[in-house]
């Protein structure tokens, strides 16, 4: 039988209002998350939950819709068509729900406490310090507890409500908002390359006075692949001519005219802007990942924490940073 999505939809928020709304907020987001691997397993690892219970809150949404929303075998997980119906409805809905809930939990609640983040220091002071005069008028009862540091913190263990970074993988129960791309180019500065022909491609790189970073983490100097606009990828090494661990670190020699280095685009821009740094092989970059907000749980959060993931996103959108960041020219 054909699903109404309309009416659906609007018995699923009277849900919300009138029955048990993190009971259906936790069944809509393991459909959604089964639904985008096709897995309960892998939902399961997503959301931190055992497969059992994604099944089960599936189960229990098919029940409430009286619809199926999957084909199930031993070996594949398939949507049916009113599951592909319901899944284009809800998906880009489902943020919106899950911020209805939580303003519905905290109602008539400001945000108020302490507000415990980490940042890398480079990347706060450049681009999320200078948020905190508008943020601070807006939410008086908010105290922000910032930590600059690049090691990677235990959002839960120590007690973060937030974190800001790039390139980070974490376990389970944390989820993640991504605010821009974390894309490196290549740079020197011109007092470094005033004697010297530039490269034409990522691959003549090694031929410079090389400043590689060197992970703090796993003590590993990565290899890069480059790539352009077209999609062609080239590897890249840089000459260890000089290593370093951290990665604002290798930007400053480079300012000193030490070597070339990799550098993410939101360290080198301000440099790049007044001249001090030039872009070599400008049409190509390094994709490391997004810069994302990290946050324990998207259910029931504070509204603290709520109110700093929104301004920050918002502050990113409203200056164009993911495209500012972006590497890719063409």
């Amino acid at each position: 039988m054909p699903l109404r999505l309309a009416a659906n939809k609007w018995n699923i928020f009277q849900a919300f209002i009138e029955g048990n709304a993190l009971e259906t907020l936790a069944n809509l987001e393991s459909f959604v998350r089964s639904a985008e691997t096709a897995s309960f397993s892998a939902a399961a690892r997503r959301l931190a939950l055992t497969p059992a219970a994604v099944s089960r809150n599936v189960a229990m949404l098919e029940r409430n819709l009286s619809v199926r929303l999957f084909h199930r075998s031993t070996r594949k997980l398939t949507l049916t068509d009113a599951g592909e119906r319901f899944l284009l409805a809800i998906r880009g809905n489902l943020e919106g729900l899950q911020q209805a809930i939580s303003g519905m939990a905290t109602d008539g609640d400001e945000p108020a406490g302490v507000l415990k983040v980490s940042m890398g220091l480079n990347f706060g002071a450049d681009y999320i310090l200078p948020l905190l005069p508008a943020f601070r008028a807006r939410y008086p009862n908010v105290r922000p507890d910032w930590q600059f540091t690049t090691r990677q913190v235990d959002l839960i263990a120590e007690g973060y409500d937030a974190a800001i970074g790039g390139g980070i993988e974490w376990g389970p129960g944390v989820v993640s908002r991504t605010l821009a791309p974390l894309h490196l180019i290549a740079v020197a500065s011109p007092e470094y390359l005033r004697d010297r022909t530039p490269p034409t491609d990522p691959a003549g790189l090694a031929a410079y006075d090389g400043i590689a970073w060197r992970s703090s983490r796993t003590g590993r100097i990565r290899e890069r692949i480059m790539r352009n606009a077209a999609g062609v990828e080239i590897p890249v090494k840089l000459a260890e001519t000089i290593v370093l661990d951290d990665p604002e670190a290798t930007c400053r020699a480079a300012l000193l005219g030490l070597g070339v280095t990799l550098i993410a685009v939101c360290h080198a821009l301000p440099y790049l802007e007044r001249g001090s740094l030039v872009r070599l092989v400008p049409q190509w970059y390094s994709d490391g990942g997004p810069i994302s907000i990290y946050y324990a749980s998207r259910t029931l959060l504070p509204a603290k924490t709520r109110a700093f993931v929104d301004f920050v996103a918002e502050a990113f959108r409203h200056g164009r940073l993911a495209e500012r960041f972006a590497g890719s020219l063409g």
